[in-house]
């Protein structure tokens, strides 16, 4: 007859098993809460959008249009908003102080096991500043300057842009429906004189701008 060996069990060997047990347990039932409370958060993000229409606004900022859209090869976006600048904003700038406005995007794709990958980000930002000399606005776009008579017309060129490519297709997948857009644009108190930063706090009328988020709709 054959005697096979007899393994025996001590208290410390079930001890670690059941350790590596609860361990792994404890591991499936933490990634199974982040995917259900990752997907609680689009649900609440979409729903938002559809509420408001797509748009938080804030102080001073509507946003009028946000588009995205395929053309030459590329993902573009065209914005335009509406900006009421605050009466402590516009004298500042009245006495010359040049005012700043940042626009940001970036293209987001899910993913339910991690945290979402940023595809794009793109940003520009343009510079106001009156000129006493000759009574008018002076808007600055990178390189390129425009002289306009009126603030209205120069916050008009500062607040809208067209065809701004955000991603080349070919690094997208478009069958992929799990992209979506961030957008902002605020007034960039970043770029105020220093003692002007200083003296915020908590920027009171000059926390201008509006954030919001919209799905991309790629298609085939």
């Amino acid at each position: 007859m054959l005697l096979l060996p007899v393994r025996r069990t001590t208290p410390q060997r079930q001890l670690k098993r059941f350790v590596q047990r609860w361990v792994m347990l404890e591991s499936r039932l933490m990634l199974k809460n982040r995917v259900m409370l990752k997907r609680w958060v689009m649900l609440l993000m979409l729903m938002l959008c559809v509420a408001t229409g797509g748009a938080v606004q804030a102080q001073g900022v509507e946003l009028a249009g946000l588009q995205v859209q395929k053309l030459e090869g590329a993902l573009t976006l065209d914005f335009n908003v509406r900006v009421s600048l605050p009466r402590a904003v516009e004298e500042a700038a009245q006495r010359g102080v040049p005012i700043y406005f940042l626009a940001q995007a970036q293209l987001l794709r899910n993913r339910w096991y991690w945290r979402d990958e940023r595809v794009a980000r793109i940003s520009r930002s343009w510079r106001l500043a009156f000129q006493p000399l000759t009574n008018s606005w002076r808007v600055g776009l990178g390189g390129l300057y425009q002289t306009v008579p009126t603030l209205a017309e120069a916050l008009s060129i500062a607040s809208s842009s067209a065809g701004w490519k955000l991603a080349d297709l070919s690094q997208l997948d478009l069958a992929d429906k799990g992209y979506y857009l961030q957008f902002s644009y605020r007034l960039d108190t970043t770029q105020l004189p220093g003692p002007m930063q200083f003296g915020l706090g908590g920027q009171g009328d000059w926390a201008v701008g509006v954030n919001t988020a919209l799905k991309v709709e790629l298609g085939s």
